[in-house]
This record gives structure tokens, C-alpha cells and sequence, in this order.
């Protein structure tokens, strides 16, 4: 692979896109590289958990203009109902957006448009001191179209959606903590090593229950409550599976008291 950069080490997954000099922004091939890497990260056992950053200045600056701008302005409708089952950053914003293991994003840098619906479409947020975000696809006569809206929704409500998408401002590292975008600012040499360390406390956990949590969060975002507590109580109690795990669990933890 060329624009990304895929490791493997103690069952987590690095992901760094690696196109520096374009700020890591989203071409055909970049997006083209991470389907595959995360294809393969569902699909191996080896791993459970992903972290996702840039290399160079810049987390993502979002789709690569040069490329994006002429690929839909001479779009039929059929080109648009494709696009439906293929979002950008390798279908985590769309179409590969099920992958039921926890992925974080360590935020190194702008994450702008584009490159803020990929950071969104993470798990958990971790962000350097030198991060910023943006809906800036509205300075260009566009807006979100890889989930940005429905998940800065979900995310930090109406209000904050409201601003960030009518204006189109730039939010710095503090403010994305106070909104709600972002889970930790951390000094910008800590923030692989804050990342691992959220890995590493996700792996202490039951990988199945991890799984099942995520998939229930996503089952349940925006139904009725009896239906959402319905899917609640359906997954949370089959979780365990043959209790196998959690008998084994239970035994250590009882071994110590």
C-alpha cells in the first residue's frame, strides 16, 4: 500500500494515512487502500482494536478537491445511487460503518471536512493540542455527505450541529472537548501513547461484549424507546453466548476477592 500505512502489534491495529503532502486528503486510491485495511481488520482475529491517525501536520483534510469536484459534476443519478454503499475513509462512514470492533481516532492535526466525518465515524476521539475540526464543505458550496450530519447530530445535538455546519468555522482542540466532540486533549507527544492506552482498556474487556455494546449502540440510535429497550435487553442478555467467558471471568474475580 502506498497511502496508508497498516500495522499489527498486541492485538491492536495502526492505521495511518500517509499522504502528507496532501494533508492525507481522500483521493479514489487512499480510499481504495483503507476498504482493504478495513476488510481485513474486521476480519482478523488477531486483532480487536484500531487506532486511526495521520502522518504529517494534518489529521485529514478531508476529499481531495483536485479529484472529488470533477468525479461529481459530471455524476448521473445512477453514479449517486452507487455512491450510497461507498462512503470515503475506506466505508466507516458508510458501508463498512457495521465493523462492530472499537476504532479510535488520534486526531494529530486539522480534521476538516471530510476528514472531520472520518474522525466522527471513530468510536472514541483523542485529540492532540495542535487538532482542529471544521465543516468546511460549506465555504465550497457543499455540505456533509459521509455521515457528518447524522453523526455530529448524535453526537453533540442540534445546536452544535446547527452552528458548526451553518457556519463553517474552525473549532479548535479545547472547544471540540467542551462540545462534546472529542473524548480527550492531550499534549500533542502523548497522544499515540493516550491512544494505546484506551486500546488497552478496551482489551482488558470482553471482546464479545465490547462487540455486542457497539452494535447495540448502533441498533438502538434513534428508535422508540420500547423498541430500543427491546434490542437492548435481546443483545445484552444473548451476549454472554455459553457464558463460557464469563464464567471463567467471574471465577478470577471471585479467586481474588
Amino acid at each position: 500500500m502506498d497511502k496508508v500505512v497498516y500495522e499489527k502489534r498486541d492485538r491492536i491495529a495502526f492505521v495511518t494515512l500517509h499522504r502528507p503532502d496532501a494533508l492525507n486528503s481522500l483521493d479514489d486510491e487512499l480510499n481504495g487502500e483503507l476498504w482493504e485495511v478495513w476488510s481485513d481488520f474486521n476480519r482478523d482475529d488477531a486483532v480487536d482494536v484500531a487506532i486511526l491517525t495521520g502522518a504529517g501536520k494534518s489529521f485529514c483534510a478531508g476529499a481531495d478537491l483536485k479529484t472529488f469536484i470533477p468525479k461529481w459534476e459530471h455524476a448521473n443519478m445512477l453514479d449517486l445511487r452507487k455512491n450510497v454503499a461507498t462512503g470515503i475513509g475506506g466505508g466507516i462512514t458508510r458501508g463498512q460503518h457495521r465493523i462492530t470492533k472499537p476504532i479510535i481516532a488520534a486526531v494529530n492535526g486539522p480534521a476538516i471536512g471530510g476528514g472531520f466525518e472520518l474522525a466522527l465515524a471513530c468510536d472514541i476521539r483523542i485529540a492532540s493540542e495542535k487538532a482542529k475540526f471544521g465543516v468546511f464543505e460549506v465555504r465550497f458550496g457543499l455540505h456533509q455527505g459521509d455521515g457528518g450530519l447524522v453523526r455530529l447530530l448524535a453526537i453533540a445535538g442540534m445546536a452544535t450541529a446547527l452552528d458548526l455546519t451553518l457556519t463553517g468555522r474552525e473549532v479548535y482542540a479545547a472547544e471540540a472537548f467542551r462540545l462534546g466532540l472529542v473524548n480527550q486533549v492531550v499534549p500533542h507527544d502523548d497522544l499515540l501513547t493516550t491512544a494505546a492506552e484506551y486500546a488497552r482498556m478496551i482489551l482488558k474487556n470482553s471482546q464479545p461484549a465490547i462487540r455486542s455494546a457497539k452494535e447495540t449502540i448502533f441498533d438502538i440510535l434513534g428508535r422508540p424507546l420500547d423498541d430500543a429497550l427491546r434490542l437492548e435487553t435481546i443483545n445484552g442478555y444473548s451476549s454472554p453466548g455459553d457464558f463460557k467467558e464469563t464464567q471463567e471471568r467471574l471465577a478470577g474475580f471471585f479467586a481474588k476477592k
